[in-house]
Order: structure tokens, then C-alpha cells, then sequence
């Protein structure tokens, strides 16, 4: 820490010290990812096990958590051109859409080996769904940072209640019959993505508290009154993906409230 108060310090100190703790953050991400979570969708999982006789209610689910990841180009794209002088939040937002690609892959496997859906169907949802376009709810690189913050962390929660389902944790009627390893495995694996995505933005959030701290908690209130998951308006059916999410205890306004704030 700087021996002077972030308040004596010029605007251009203070982007120059959050920029320098950034790009830290950055590469120790990136050494982490490489070491610790480097998978593969198609081969890390065994998708001939994956079970076929999932009930309505999680296949509707798992269709949400596909059709959610189909707009990582748009999420990629969009946030990149916000921070793209930032080398360290560029270079980490190419690492985070790798990441998510990969997610968007193992998401599209669970729907195409549950045999819920046909080739066709998928393809043709693909298209339909990517003939819509992802926008930025904020279009500043502050209030953007407090939502992928809440957001990362509302998408763990989803897929951490996913897996407890697939462990057979819950005892619901809709989903008594849907323990399967393989998915378990899946959800565990890309909420553990989406945990050290979560710390990465958490860390850079603490970042701009301290250099700014009026304008980060102006922006975060923001972001809190409004924040709603992406695709809420372009995705079809979303709302029946909401409702089988929030019925199931994987993510409503009550984990929301109490998991994610």
C-alpha cells in the first residue's frame, strides 16, 4: 500500500496503481487456470454414461444453461472494446471467453446426450437464439465490473444447486429421479470456472473501493437495483427457464438475497 491516503493521489496515480494490480491479478489467473482447471468439454467427461432419462424439469434447465452461454461472442466481444486499453482486464476478458467457450460446449453436450432434444433441434435453437444480440446493460467499465462481479457469482450458485440435484441432495419430487455422476461432475467443474472468475472481479472490485470509493459504491448500488441475468430479453422461453430454476431451489430471488448479495 501507498504511504499516502488514496485521496491525495491524482486521477492518473490511481488508474496507474489499479492498472498495475490488474495485471498481477491477471497473470496469477492466468498461471492458475493453466495449472489447476485446464479441461477439456469433450474428453474430461464420460458422455456415453450421461444419463437419457433426466426428468422435464432438468432438461428445461440444462436447455437454459446452453442457450445463456450461446452469447459469449457478444459477451466477449462488447466487454473487450469497453476495457481494451486496460491490458490487464483485456488480456484477462480473452482468457474469461475461453473459458466460457468451453462452458457454452459442455452446456450444448448435456443437452445433445440427454436426447431430450434432436441434432436438428439443437442446431436450429443455435440459430435462433444468435440471431438475437447480447447488449450491455451499462456502458461504462465501472458499473460492468460490479455486474460480472454479481453475476459470476449468481452463475456458481445456479450450477453448485445444479450439482446437488445430480447428487441426488434433493429430495423433490420433480427431482428425485435425477442424480446422474457425469452431470455432477460437469456442474462442479464449470462452477469452479465461474468461482475464480468471481475472484478475479471481486479482487478488482476491492481495487476500485479503494481508490474510489464514492463513485464504486454509487455504481454497485447501482448494479444491485437492476441487475438481471443475461439473456433475460432475448433468449425464448427464458422465462419458463426461471421459474424451472427458481421451483428447483437452483437460483430465484431467494438464493439471490442470500447466496449471491
Amino acid at each position: 500500500r501507498s504511504p499516502h491516503a488514496p485521496g491525495l493521489l491524482s486521477r492518473a496515480e490511481k488508474d496507474r496503481r489499479i492498472e498495475r494490480g490488474i495485471t498481477g491479478l491477471y497473470r496469477w489467473y492466468l498461471d492458475r487456470s493453466q495449472s489447476t482447471r485446464n479441461w477439456n468439454p469433450d474428453r474430461h467427461f464420460n458422455w456415453r454414461a450421461f444419463r437419457t432419462d433426466h426428468s422435464p424439469e432438468m432438461n428445461y434447465i440444462l436447455e437454459g444453461f446452453f442457450a445463456v452461454e450461446q452469447y459469449v461472442p457478444d459477451y466477449v466481444n462488447k466487454l473487450l472494446q469497453l476495457v481494451r486499453k486496460s491490458y490487464g482486464r483485456a488480456q484477462f476478458q480473452v482468457r474469461w471467453g475461453t473459458e466460457e467457450q468451453r462452458h457454452m460446449d459442455a452446456w450444448q453436450n448435456t443437452v445433445l446426450f440427454s436426447r431430450f432434444r434432436s441434432v436438428e433441434w439443437i442446431e436450429d435453437y443455435k440459430e435462433a437464439l444468435r440471431n438475437n444480440e447480447w447488449q450491455l446493460p451499462w456502458d461504462d467499465a465501472m458499473h460492468m465490473l460490479f455486474y460480472t462481479l454479481i453475476q459470476e457469482r449468481a452463475t456458481q450458485i445456479n450450477y453448485l444447486n445444479a450439482a446437488a440435484i445430480a447428487a441426488g441432495k434433493v429430495d423433490t419430487p420433480e427431482h428425485r429421479n435425477d442424480a446422474d455422476p457425469v452431470l455432477e461432475k460437469v456442474c462442479i467443474a464449470i462452477a469452479t470456472d465461474e468461482a475464480a472468475h468471481y475472484n478475479f472481479f471481486n479482487e478488482s472490485a476491492r481495487l476500485m473501493f479503494y481508490y474510489y470509493p464514492s463513485q464504486s459504491v454509487d455504481a454497485l448500488v447501482d448494479v444491485i437495483k437492476h441487475f438481471a441475468m443475461p439473456g433475460v430479453d432475448i433468449i425464448p422461453n427464458f422465462r419458463r427457464f426461471q421459474e424451472k430454476c427458481a421451483q428447483a431451489a437452483v437460483f430465484g430471488p431467494r438464493e439471490y438475497a442470500g447466496d449471491v448479495l
